[in-house]
């Protein structure tokens, strides 16, 4: 399986959410294009409206009831797990109630804890009591916060530990994304847990090439998680926080070749070099090929 602390490039995971408008061949058509765009990983969400709002919330905002048809079907799991493997990606789900952690745990790689559920001490013990890697984003969070967080998974089996920096503004405006917050969570809490693997990286709300680049290449993000839709449809998507696939392709595409170019730093020729290195200017007077070329190419040899 891929590890989340030490791949070999920046993690993709397409955050599906409740773009899926509750239909199971939309759900896997999101995977397939995901795919295709080059992610390494979906993510789902599991809730129940009337497990995630309170009474005094939905009297107060009776819109919020509606968002019923968000749910995704606990039954759709499996299938939507088999198909995201088949795809070569991760399968990950947010859960929103504790019953739904074992439900998950079957079918996920990893979990992830959402921003608005850092407090809840309880969901992080279930996730963790599993020992599946897991993933939190740290949204509208403070030091002391996060370092409950860890504290929590500090005391499980769980090895692997991916603290994602985000702004949970929907889109979140640019003057408010702060990437340098990643690079200030790597200083302090690399080593927080020393005996677990833990690193950073950039949960995306803003749909903006530079902001995802930049976290990647100036702030050394390990994973990028994005919330994605299909074509424009999605339940989430008017909202403006949602990539479209061809949109983050062109990102994931862009991440990949500049991964390759970065090399080995060893000061050396390429083989791509060798022939052009028989044609630098000799130091005896100044003009190309070298004198052994020249020579070669008196005789009509081939080189």
């Amino acid at each position: 399986m891929i590890s989340l602390t030490n791949p070999d490039h920046p993690l993709f995971v397409a955050e599906i959410s409740s773009n899926h408008n509750g239909d199971l061949q939309r759900c896997i058509e999101m995977i397939d294009a995901s795919a295709e765009a080059g992610c390494d990983g979906v993510k789902f969400q599991l809730f129940k409206i009337s497990e995630l709002f309170s009474p005094e919330a939905i009297r107060f905002n009776p819109d919020i009831a509606k968002r019923v048809a968000w749910e995704l079907k606990e039954e759709l799991i499996p299938a939507l797990s088999e198909q995201t493997r088949k795809k070569g990606m991760l399968f990950s789900v947010t859960p929103f109630y504790l019953s739904g952690v074992q439900l998950l745990n079957e079918w996920v790689d990893f979990f992830k804890i959402a921003s608005y559920e850092l407090l809840w001490t309880d969901l992080f013990i279930a996730c963790s009591d599993t020992g599946k890697p897991l993933v939190f984003s740290i949204g509208m969070s403070t030091t002391d916060e996060i370092e409950r967080a860890l504290q929590v998974i500090g005391k499980s089996n769980v090895k692997e530990i991916v603290v994602l920096h985000c702004n949970s503004a929907y889109p979140t405006p640019l003057q408010d994304v702060n990437l340098a917050v990643i690079t200030t969570l790597r200083n302090k809490f690399s080593n927080y847990l020393p005996e677990k693997e833990i690193e950073f990286g950039w949960s995306d709300h803003t749909v903006n090439d530079a902001v995802v680049l930049s976290s990647i290449f100036r702030h050394d993000s390990k994973m990028i998680e994005f919330h994605i839709d299909l074509d424009g449809k999605g339940y989430e998507y008017k909202s403006g926080h949602c990539w479209l696939p061809s949109q983050i392709g062109n990102v994931i595409k862009m991440v990949k070749e500049a991964t390759v170019s970065e090399g080995n730093g060893n000061i050396t020729p390429t083989n791509s070099e060798l022939f052009e290195r028989q044609w630098r200017a000799d130091p005896s007077d100044g003009l190309r090929p070298l004198l052994t070329t020249r020579e070669k190419l008196t005789k009509g040899e081939k080189f």
